[in-house]
């Protein structure tokens, strides 16, 4: 056997298992998600075929554009939050005037290891209208201003979407100042030499370095904002009423609670397309050119 039959040999050991573990845990129920999105079924008896009703169906369900609001808010506030705080503490984090940095490394990741449910009932305790943190500060600076912040009409998806922001915004934190610790400390150098200001250096170096870090933190943070389940499920369990839904919250219901499984499938099928239709266009956008140094 040559070297070039072992190499391939090589890459048919190792890929073959994982490509078939991923198409029967990801594509292939993926596939019945689709399939079962054309057919009114209760997860019980024989689906009934009715081609493009679901589909039909949830462009007249007002849920379906609640969730699609809510969907793109809870995005937007992951990526300003985890991505733009993310960025400013990591290239604080990188300075080495800078003391404490392992401390404040490990402080901010602290909330990615503590389970989503201990977090929510933490930021519910914040949220509380009575005695609740926030209230309670707005009462102590004199501020004549108290929210109901988790049943709002306007507050309750902000809230819930900053709670989940403030958990996981270690990841980004962590993966951007990895990155900014590869670039090449002569650049900065460089940059000091010609009397660039901290500003300036970071905005035309470490920022446009970051593409590729961006790219993946931004299809982390946008994907996870339009499947956020857990926070409003333990917050506000979607209310009051549907004020809080999101796609992954309309599919749980219908399919869970209505026995809606066809309906709750369809609901899934467009929040899959969503995903990937911005996962492709960060993709296209975002960095396309790989930057070598």
């Amino acid at each position: 056997m040559t070297s070039k039959q072992k190499y391939k040999l090589a890459v048919l050991v190792f890929t073959v298992p994982t490509l078939f573990f991923f198409t029967v845990m990801v594509v292939y129920p993926i596939m019945q998600t689709f399939q079962k999105s054309f057919f009114d079924w209760n997860g019980l008896t024989t689906p009934s075929f009715i081609g493009f009703d679901n589909y039909l169906r949830l462009l007249d369900d007002d849920d379906f554009w609640v969730s699609l609001k809510n969907g793109l808010i809870f995005a937007f506030v992951l990526v300003v939050y985890q991505i733009g705080l993310g960025t400013i503490l990591a290239i604080a984090m990188s300075t080495k005037s800078l003391r404490g940095r392992k401390f404040f490394k490990t402080s901010f990741f602290i909330p990615v290891v503590l389970s989503g449910v201990v977090v929510s009932q933490l930021w519910i305790a914040i949220y509380n209208t009575d005695g609740g943190l926030i209230n309670s500060l707005f009462a102590k600076l004199g501020i004549n201003y108290e929210q109901s912040w988790l049943s709002g009409e306007h507050s309750s998806i902000w809230a819930i979407a900053l709670s989940n922001a403030w958990q996981n915004m270690g990841v980004h934190l962590v993966l951007i100042y990895a990155a900014i610790k590869s670039i090449p400390e002569h650049l900065y150098e460089a940059a000091k030499i010609d009397g660039a200001s901290f500003l300036h250096t970071h905005r035309k170096i470490t920022i446009p370095l970051l593409g590729e870090t961006y790219k993946f933190c931004l299809i982390i943070a946008i994907t996870g904002g339009l499947n956020a389940f857990q926070n409003m499920f333990v917050m506000t369990n979607g209310g009051p009423g549907n004020i809080s839904y999101t796609f992954t919250f309309m599919m749980y219901k219908a399919a869970f609670r209505s026995g809606e499984y066809g309906y709750g499938s369809a609901a899934a099928a467009v929040l899959v397309i969503q995903c990937l239709l911005i996962t492709i266009l960060i993709n296209k956008f975002v960095s396309r050119e790989k930057i070598s140094y």
